[in-house]
C-alpha cells in the first residue's frame, strides 16, 4: 500500500523515483515565477517607471510581517537581500484553468519555489530551487482569518500554500533555512504565459528530445524560440525528461529563467516605453507581493538598486535532497549539504561545491 503524507494526500507519483505501473497523476501547475524578471525589467526601464503609476492597482499585497510576528531569523548586517519567489498553480479564472489543464482542482499550491539571494553590492544573485515534493516540518501558522494551524511533520512542501497560505510558506522556508526572507513574490499560469508573449518569446537550448503527452510538449534537441504557451509546457514538463519526477524539470526551469532574464536584458526597453508598459502590465496583472513591494514605486526603487545584477552571473542551485527512506516518491533535505548551503546564504559567503551536490537527481 502506498504511504500517505501527513495532510492525507497520496504519496505516489511525486518528487522521487517514478514507480512502474503507478497511475498517472493529474497535471499540476508549474511554472517558473517571473517576479524576478519584473524586478530586472523595471530596473532596465527605471527612468520611465512613472509611466506605470496606473498599474499600481494590478498588484496584490500580502501583509507577511503581521502574519509572521517576531519569531523569525535575525537579519544579519551583511546578509544581502533574500526573496521567496513562488509560482502558484491556481486555476482561478478561465485562462488559468485552461492553461493548467482544466479539471476539478481546488485551491492552489506553490508549484515552483525559489529563494533568490542577492548579496551585498548586488552584482550577482543565487537562486535556490526547493523541490515541491520535499517533506518538511510545517511550523505553527496563522491563517488569513486569524485561526491557528498547529505544526505538522512530514508535510509536502507545496501543500503548505493551499493548507495555510503564503505567509506560512515564508515561515516554513525561514524555519528550514534559518534565512530571513525580506520579500515575497508570486505569479500564476496566465501571468507567465502573457509575460513571455509580451516579451516576444524566449529562445532555449533544449538538452534532449522531449515528447510529453501530458503537457503537449514536442521538441527536438537544440535551440527553439518558445511562445508563452510553449514556455509554460516546457517548464511544466515532467514525463518528458528525467525520471518523470519534479527533480528532472527543475533544471529546465532554472535554464529557462536565465534565458528569459537574458532576453529582457538584451531588449532596448528605454527606447520603447509602449513595449515596456505592455510587459509590465502583463506581469503586474498576475503578481502578488508582500506589502513592502506592493506598488510600482516600491518595486521600481528595489529594482533600481539591482541594476548591477547580470543574468549571466546568476547561479542556479537545487536544494540538495535525498529520496525519503520511508517513501522513495518523496524527498527530504540532504545533510550536511543543505545546512551548509543555507549557512553560506545567511552569511553572504561563497557556497562550497560540496553543498550543491544532491543525492537525488531525478535522472
Amino acid at each position: 500500500m502506498t504511504q500517505g503524507t501527513h495532510d492525507g494526500r497520496p504519496a505516489s507519483g511525486g518528487g522521487g523515483r517514478k514507480r512502474r505501473g503507478a497511475p498517472r497523476k493529474r497535471r499540476r501547475g508549474l511554472k517558473i515565477t517571473l517576479s524576478v524578471l519584473l524586478i530586472l525589467l523595471l530596473a532596465a526601464g527605471g527612468t520611465v517607471y512613472w509611466l506605470y503609476s496606473s498599474l499600481d492597482g494590478n498588484i496584490k499585497g500580502v501583509d507577511i510581517d503581521k502574519a509572521l510576528g517576531d519569531d523569525r531569523p535575525e537579519k544579519l548586517p551583511t546578509s544581502g537581500q533574500n526573496l521567496l519567489v513562488l509560482g502558484s498553480d491556481s486555476r482561478a479564472g478561465a485562462e488559468n484553468k485552461e492553461l493548467g489543464g482544466g479539471g476539478n482542482v481546488s485551491g492552489a499550491r506553490s508549484d515552483t519555489a525559489m529563494v533568490v539571494h542577492i548579496p551585498e553590492g548586488r552584482t550577482k544573485a543565487v537562486a535556490v530551487s526547493i523541490p515541491r515534493d520535499t517533506l518538511v516540518t510545517r511550523p505553527e501558522c496563522t491563517k488569513a482569518d486569524g485561526s491557528a494551524v498547529p505544526s505538522a511533520n512530514r508535510v509536502m512542501f507545496n501543500s503548505v500554500y493551499s493548507q495555510v497560505g503564503p505567509a506560512c510558506v515564508v515561515k516554513t522556508v525561514e524555519k528550514m533555512s534559518k534565512v530571513r526572507i525580506d520579500h515575497y513574490l508570486e505569479i500564476n499560469f496566465a501571468g507567465f504565459k502573457d509575460l513571455v508573449d509580451a516579451i516576444g518569446g524566449v529562445t532555449v537550448d533544449v538538452p534532449q528530445d522531449i515528447h510529453d503527452k501530458s503537457s503537449g510538449l514536442d521538441l527536438t534537441k537544440g535551440p527553439h524560440k518558445l511562445d508563452g504557451t510553449e514556455s509554460l509546457a516546457y517548464v511544466r514538463t515532467r514525463h518528458g525528461i528525467g525520471d518523470g519526477s519534479d527533480l528532472g524539470r527543475i533544471g529546465l526551469q532554472q535554464q529557462f529563467l536565465l534565458a528569459l532574464l537574458s532576453e529582457v536584458k538584451s531588449q532596448d526597453l528605454l527606447s520603447s516605453p509602449t513595449s515596456t508598459y505592455k510587459i509590465a502590465n502583463s506581469a503586474t496583472e498576475s503578481l502578488t507581493t508582500d506589502d513592502g513591494l506592493a506598488s510600482l514605486t516600491s518595486l521600481s526603487k528595489f529594482a533600481r538598486s539591482m541594476q548591477g545584477v547580470d543574468p549571466a552571473s546568476m547561479e542556479t542551485i537545487m536544494l540538495p535532497v535525498a529520496y525519503d527512506k520511508a517513501d522513495p516518491n518523496r524527498v527530504v533535505a540532504a545533510q550536511p549539504q543543505a545546512d551548509t548551503l543555507w549557512k553560506a546564504i545567511r552569511e553572504d559567503a561563497t557556497i562550497p561545491e560540496s553543498a550543491k551536490k544532491s543525492p537525488a537527481t531525478g535522472g
